[in-house]
């Protein structure tokens, strides 16, 4: 609790794919996609109910899309635990707890409104029933992502509810873990949760390196991937998002968008222009623009499609987008 305000950090999202296409375009700037990672002070047991600031802490994760839960796995003296000794598995839990508690309140909160709201009964019957199942639910404890009818409760345009948000695990280790305990508590969870190990020791030593020594570093290690990049992807692909370039002379760059963006949505995120006045994208695949060469032999090759309004970007497109206004 040294701060109230949460930090936050954009992160460039590493891709191999754009380092390529600045090579082959001989690209005077390279300008990777970015997430941003907001680092929220810890919750205690009672966080809902106001203890530890968790009132200010929950409001704070209500504004993220992913919830990276940070569970400490290191005993060090210097650094205090508010329980004063460490039990991952508890911790795990009671912030779980606080989760779904928080959520609890706001959906008894919202029941109480609609049931005193005027409003169309057999819309206020079904919504009673929605949110009383989900309160059913909470209270055995489970989350909001786990529940049947979700995708109901994402037609309610003015309820957030914290354990709706897709979740991670980045376990926080030293040199000196116990690994029986970290095993333990990995078995405890779903076969598809996502988990991540960090030494952030040896993180601090990686950051410090030059790309060629990072890699000689990991191979010495027998790590494959940095935790870094393991945690940037990982919140990548929870966040349901696709990468898209746009490459030339003056510069290659990566754009994110949310998996089934159309083409002018895709645009739009470029400028605004792009999509109020979209004619059409001049669009070729990665693995073509790789192959071949460039865009000229692309060209050449059949290889450059013209896409309209109805589009799906996918994964690694090269696109130009033509507009007029």
């Amino acid at each position: 609790f040294c701060t109230i305000d949460p930090n936050n950090a954009f992160v460039e999202v590493p891709d191999e794919r754009l380092s390529k296409l600045s090579k082959i375009n001989n690209s005077k700037k390279t300008i990777n996609a970015a997430i941003e990672f907001v680092d929220i002070a810890g919750l205690i047991k009672g966080a809902s109910k106001g203890e530890g600031l968790g009132n200010e802490f929950l409001s704070h994760i209500n504004s993220v899309d992913v919830i990276a839960h940070v569970v400490r796995f290191f005993e060090d003296k210097d650094i205090i635990h508010v329980k004063g000794s460490i039990n991952p598995s508890d911790d795990f839990n009671d912030i779980n707890l606080e989760l779904i508690l928080s959520d609890l309140n706001q959906v008894t909160k919202y029941l109480d409104r609609i049931n005193k709201k005027k409003m169309e009964q057999k819309e206020k019957n079904r919504l009673s029933e929605l949110l009383s199942s989900l309160i059913m639910h909470l209270e055995e404890e489970k989350f909001v992502s786990s529940f049947d009818n979700i995708e109901e409760l994402y037609k309610i345009p003015d309820i957030k509810l914290l354990t709706s948000k897709p979740m991670f695990i980045i376990a926080n280790i030293d040199d000196g873990y116990d690994k029986e305990i970290l095993s333990a508590f990995k078995n405890t969870l779903s076969e598809n949760q996502k988990f991540i190990v960090i030494d952030t020791k040896i993180e601090q030593e990686i950051s410090e390196l030059s790309p060629e020594e990072q890699f000689e570093f990991l191979k010495e290690l027998e790590i494959s991937d940095t935790a870094l990049n393991q945690i940037i992807q990982t919140g990548y692909q929870l966040l349901g998002l696709k990468t898209f370039f746009t490459s030339g002379e003056k510069e290659s760059r990566a754009w994110s968008c949310k998996k089934g963006t159309l083409a002018p949505n895709a645009g739009a995120k470029i400028h605004t222009d792009f999509k109020k006045g979209f004619i059409k994208a001049e669009v070729i695949s990665y693995s073509d623009f790789v192959n071949h060469g460039g865009e000229q032999n692309c060209k050449e090759k059949g290889k450059l499609r013209l896409e309209g309004k109805e589009y799906v970007v996918e994964d690694g497109d090269i696109i130009h987008f033509k507009f007029n206004l």
